[in-house]
């Protein structure tokens, strides 16, 4: 068995606070709030749109969103944790493997997370690899096959559990 490095890991976190940046850099502001942009303001009559224009880098096929999960997301691979909320999700499609991202919020301990996820990952075949925190994180990593990786890690502040989980799997597995 292959052991899922500290690197790899890194990486998956890193992907997954990237995806979280990128959105909330393209969220709209809040109706009534002004920019702190110096353009001028044009003066129209039509009212203001909240709706951003599309990124130029956006492949088709990749998707990401907050509060909500995006659609095509592969609820069979990751579902939600009954209870949960979604914080965000991504799901990218273009890439070999497959990356689908979701970070959600419970209240409930960081280990009922882990052990609701560990039941759903095993059911699907990925195993555990030794290893259950990062530094003082609790985070589990799992293997299906030599190319496929999970990575699910919890942060409990004041009764609430936010946990993030990365995946790099064949595009069969997201279908």
């Amino acid at each position: 068995m292959k052991v899922f490095g500290e690197r790899k890991r890194a990486a998956v976190a890193v992907i997954a606070a990237g995806a979280i940046m990128a959105l909330a850099a393209c969220t709209p502001a809040a109706p009534g709030t002004t920019s702190s942009s110096s353009a001028p303001a044009a003066s129209s009559t039509a009212p203001p749109t909240t709706t951003a224009p599309p990124s130029p880098s956006a492949e088709p096929g990749t998707s990401a969103t907050v509060g909500a999960m995006v659609p095509g997301f592969p609820q069979q691979l990751l579902p939600l944790m009954p209870g949960a909320k979604v914080v965000s999700s991504s799901f990218d499609k273009t890439t070999v493997p497959a990356t689908v991202a979701l970070v959600g919020s419970i209240t409930a301990p960081a280990a009922t997370a882990l052990a609701f996820y560990t039941t759903q990952l095993e059911a699907q075949g990925f195993k555990a690899v030794p290893g259950e925190t990062v530094g003082s994180v609790p985070s589990k990593d799992f293997l299906r096959g030599d190319s496929e990786t999970v990575n699910i890690s919890v942060v409990e502040t004041a009764g609430v559990s936010t946990f993030t989980i990365g995946a790099n799997v064949a595009a069969e597995s997201v279908k």
